[in-house]
Formats: structure tokens, sequence, C-alpha cells
């Protein structure tokens, strides 16, 4: 999909849509560089992963993300002779912990997530890496007194010289004579080594080594010549614990170095599954469904809705304005390639437009879309879009040059497999010349094999749906009365401009109505008078269609509810073979889950003629009946 398109649907809304619903900076970062793909077997495979999780989440909710940051910058710059800061460290172990609680979430993973398990696999554990990071820093980002043994005994020494001086100051700072040499009787600091802040007048007056002076020259800062040894021994020792604390943190960092693919493989396998939380989350949120894919170029949409319009509205009724978005229904591909929405220029028809090519973006992107069950669709290898303002000031073009441009553009590149959407086609020129240019067009995309949908207020093109198969009409549903577009989409339906009527209900004169209308061409007159009297077996045949696909629905949903039930069934009685088995096996000492307690114990002994297990649970031994028993890793559904 080329960048223009993006842009004109708007996509990278969609991607910071997406992106709110991520649980981690992983997931948000890779939700916002989300792309369509045009590979038939990466979307299906996308939809059966995205299937898969929300079935696996349905069941045991959703992954735990606390604790989870976007380390791999970090891991990436773990290569010695550099060295990790103490900070770094404590956040990469506060992630890889929080992975592995993913790790273990995922454990109970069988054959039916095939795609999610192979996800899962790439989970690394990481608990020696974490445990030996936990020995050195902790979780403020701290290293620990005991790190090393060597550490421990600096510091021990720099505590007890930092004692020993604080002795000698406060010894000093008891004495009179010396007190009423001071600015102010406290101690402070040089750098590195305690000081008194000696009044400028009385230097020379206590022994030992001026440092420094203040800004206004008042005050000495003076070390006296008894604690002179002692900041000394402090000070050398303070640089041994650097050194000891950089010895540490580089064997650490080479620790991750050894680790560094495992790891950012582990990251980015994270951020698959956060974003899959992401997709998941915003199909709950939005009632929206996962397509059918299929393999030829059949487009079919029920009740669809855009998304785009479903957040704005949603924070509109949060600030108390609520609004619905209407869906609309949509097929291509089926009796018909190409839809032409025809009406007036109030934007419900480019509200239509963008809604389609929104929604196949968002499919082929591995997303649900917000439509009904039952919706189908293509993989297709582009869309081209002509929609909007397209008028530019840099090339001096009008803007029906510039739209003939960008339309001749996607002319050439039309082909089976691709989707052609046309905003206002034949506009911004003479209408006769327009309805011409428009039907060529029309033409050729048909010869292309395209899909399209092109809308347009020119009522000569309506006749297009009714001359030409693969073509059919349809319109957007216009209120004169409020003079506002009803958004609801009709196929087969021609709209009309409603020009006149807009006039009327705007206050145009009567007489001026009444001689619009005998001005009005008489072969247009006799075209809407034939539409009209088409209009009641076209809305019926489409009705019995509608209703022949929800029979067929509702057919398909009984099919797949009665299959679920059977597999859920054989689920039940193979996890029940699988307990039976493990219960036969129970042995004094073995670990289980006691659920009356929400706590795990260690089994004392089986009595089978009882059908009781006696556990110990580390302050009690209790009696479980065996029906009861639950083992580690074992799926609660199971029992």
């Amino acid at each position: 999909m080329d960048a223009h398109t993006l842009d004109k649907l708007e996509f990278d809304q969609i991607r910071r849509i997406l992106a709110r619903e991520a649980q981690s900076a992983l997931g948000r970062g890779l939700a916002m560089k989300i792309a369509p793909s045009r590979s038939l077997s990466q979307v299906q495979g996308w939809r059966t992963q995205v299937n898969q999780f929300e079935r696996f989440v349905t069941a045991r909710g959703f992954p735990p993300f606390g604790g989870i940051r976007d380390v791999r910058d970090m891991v990436k710059r773990a290569v010695p002779p550099a060295k990790l800061e103490p900070r770094e460290f404590a956040e990469l172990s506060e992630t890889l912990t929080a992975i592995e609680s993913i790790r273990r979430y995922f454990a109970v993973l069988d054959d039916q997530y095939d795609l999610i398990k192979k996800l899962a696999a790439r989970l690394g554990d990481f608990r020696v890496v974490t445990e030996r990071i936990d020995l050195v820093v902790d979780n403020r980002g701290l290293v620990r007194d005991d790190a090393s043994e060597r550490l421990w005994r600096i510091r021990r020494q720099v505590e007890d010289v930092v004692q020993r001086t604080r002795d000698v100051f406060d010894r000093l700072l008891r004495s009179a004579s010396v007190t009423r040499l001071l600015q102010y009787a406290n101690a402070t600091f040089h750098a590195d080594r305690m000081v008194l802040p000696l009044k400028a007048d009385q230097r020379g007056r206590i022994a030992g080594i001026v440092h420094r002076s203040s800004d206004s020259g008042q005050t000495l800062f003076v070390e006296p010549a008894e604690a002179v040894e002692l900041n000394n021994t402090r000070v050398n020792l303070l640089l041994e614990e650097q050194d000891e604390i950089s010895r540490i943190l580089w064997e650490l960092t080479h620790l991750v170095h050894l680790n560094q693919q495992d790891i950012l493989r582990t990251l980015d396998a994270a951020a698959v599954v956060d974003l899959l939380t992401a997709k998941v989350k915003l199909g709950r949120r939005y009632k929206m469904c996962l397509p059918e894919i299929n393999d030829g170029h059949r487009m079919l949409l029920r009740q669809a809705r855009n998304p785009i319009l479903l957040e704005l509205f949603e924070t509109l009724a949060a600030d108390g304005q609520p609004r619905n978005v209407v869906p609309i229904d949509v097929r291509l591909g089926d009796d018909f390639d190409i839809m032409v929405i025809t009406g007036p220029n109030t934007g419900g028809k480019t509200a239509a437009l963008k809604t389609v090519g929104l929604l196949v973006l968002m499919a082929q992107s591995g997303l649900p879309i917000p439509a009904a069950e039952g919706s189908t669709m293509p993989v297709l290898d582009g869309i081209w879009i002509d929609v909007g303002d397209e008028q530019s000031l840099e090339q001096s073009l009008s803007t029906f040059s510039a739209h003939m441009a960008r339309i001749l553009d996607i002319v050439q590149r039309a082909r089976k497999q691709t989707l052609v959407l046309l905003d206002e086609l034949g506009a911004g020129t003479d209408p006769d010349e327009g309805a011409a240019i428009g039907r060529a067009i029309i033409d050729h995309l048909l010869s292309a094999g395209c899909l399209a949908m092109v809308t347009t207020h020119l009522g000569a093109l309506k006749t297009i749906g009714y001359q030409t198969q693969r073509v059919d009409n349809a319109s957007v549903q216009f209120d004169v009365e409020s003079l506002r577009p009803m958004y609801e989409l009709r196929i087969g339906e021609p709209g009309n401009s409603n020009a006149i009527a807009i006039a009327s209900r705007l206050g145009m004169p009567k007489a001026l109505v009444q001689s619009a209308r005998k001005h009005l061409a008489g072969q247009q007159r006799a075209l809407n008078r034939a539409i009209a009297g088409t209009l009641r077996s076209r809305r019926e045949a489409e009705r019995a269609r509608r209703d022949a696909d929800q029979a067929r629905q509702e057919a398909a949903r009984a099919t797949l509810a009665a299959m679920d039930q059977a597999k859920a069934l054989e689920d039940r009685q193979r996890m029940y073979a699988a307990w039976v088995e493990r219960i036969l096996r129970l042995q004094p000492g073995d670990e289980v889950y006691v659920r009356k307690f929400d706590t795990t114990g260690r089994v004392v002994r089986v009595r089978f003629e009882k059908q009781v297990a006696y556990v110990n649970l580390g302050t009690l031994e209790v009696e479980v009946p065996l029906v009861d028993v639950v083992f580690p890793n074992q799926d609660l559904r199971e029992t």
C-alpha cells in the first residue's frame, strides 16, 4: 500500500488507537509500526493468531504486563568494555521477572493454540540472570552492600572511618574556643572531605588545610589537621569502592552480553504478545470481528462502521454529546465489481469510501474490524484512492488537473486483486465532459478486473449501473428536511442530487423552484421516473438477499455451536482421563494445589479406598478429597 493511500485513509490514526490499548512500551512501539500485508498466508496467519489468543484470553484472562519496560536499547549497549548502570540493571531485572510471569501464564497452552504456543516458546527463561542481578542491585537501582565480599568489607571500613571523622568534628564543635572562630557551628563538605567554615579574619587559628574560600571572601573552608589522614583514608576507600562496583557491573554486563540475542528475541516476542493483547482489547471495546479471509476477490462487509468515528463519538459521548455511527453493508466481487455511489455532496459518500478502504487495511494488518460476523475480505495487492482536495499550488495545477493526474496514475496501476476508490469522479469541469471522462474510466476499471467504489453527483453516470454488467448503483440516504446525510448505504438505488429540494428548503422562492423544475432536462426527468419505477422490485431483491444471507449465517452459527459443544466435551473427556492417570500415580512428596486454602502443599499419603489425600501445607496437615486435587500447571478448567 502506498504512503498516499495510508495517509488519505488516516491509517496512522488506527495505529494510535491500537497503541492506546497496549499495556507496555514494547507493545505500543510495535502497534505504531503495523502495516498491511499483501501475502494471503501471512494475513490468514495473523487472523488465526488473534483468534487463538482471543479464545485463550477468554479462558485465562489477559496476560500480566506489570513491570515490563522497553529495555532493548539498553541490552544492545551491553557490550564490554562498556558497562550498564545499576539503575539500568534494576529495570532489566524487573522486566525479565515480569516476562517470567507471562511465561508461566502460557504454561498451560495445548495444541489447539499452536500459533500462540510457538510464540510463547520464544519467551526465554532468564531466572539465572535476574537472580544474579538481584544479588548485586536492589529495586531502587542501588548496588547492594553484599554484592561481593570485598565491597562489604570496603563499605564497613568506610562507615568506620566516617564515624571516626565525625567524632573528630563533633569534639571540635563542642569546644567554645573553636566555635567562636567559625561563621556557623556546623561542619560541611568540600568535594569528599569534611571541613569547617572558618572566619576569614581568623585565618591560621585552626591548624589544617584551607581548601577554598566563599564567594564573598568572608569564609575559609578548613580541613582540620587531625582529620586530614581520616579524610584521606575515606577518599581512598571510596575510590576502592568505585573500582569494585565497576568490576561487579562489568561482570553483570558481560553476563547480559552473553544472553543478549536471547533477551532481545524474548523482548520482541513480549512485544508481539502485547500487540495481540491490544488487538483483542480493541476488538472487544468496539465489538469488532475477525473477518474471514478468502483467496478470491470477494468482499462482503456486514454492518461496517468507521473505527475513527467510533473513537470520536465515544469521546463525544463522554462529554455528554452522544452520537451513533451508522453501519453500512457493502459487497464487491460477487454480483458486481464496481459500485457507483451517486447523490448530493454531503459527505456521506466519501465516508462510505473511507470506511471500506480503512477496513481493508485493518484486515490485511491482522486487526479485527468493526463489522458483523459473516464479513469476508480478499487479500488485495493494492488500494488506490483519490479523495479530497488534491490541488497542488507548487505544481500550479487546478483542482481538476490535480485529481486527473492522480486518477491517471491509478488507472495505470489498476488490475485484478486491487481496490480503486474514486471520490467525486468527473467533478470540477463541464458536467457533460466530466460524465464522459467518468464513463471511460469506469469502463477501463471494469476491463482491468479490479474492485472499485466510485462516488459522483453527476446524474449521467447513474445509467452505467443499468447498462453495464458487473457494475451497480448505490446511494447514501439524505434527509431533505434536515439537510443532513443519513449515511445509510443502499445498494441498487442511485441517489438524487436533491439540489432543487435543498434550494427550496433553504428558502428559494416557489416561483424559482417551479422554474428550475421546468428547466430540468426532459431526458433527466425520464431517467428519474424510470429509476423510481424499478426501486420497489430492486428493494425487494436486496431484502431477499439479506434474508437469505442471514439464514445462512444462522445455520452456520448453529453448526459451529454444535461443533464447539462436541469439541468441548471431547476436551473435557481428554482432560479427565489425563487427571485420572495423574491421580493413580500420586505419591507422597508430590506437590499439589489445594484450592480451598489457595496454596500448594506436599502429599503425605493417599487413601484410594476413601478417595482422599492428606496434604502438608507447612503449618498443618489437611484431608483433601481426590476430586479437589489440582496439579501444578494444570488448567483449572480441567477440574
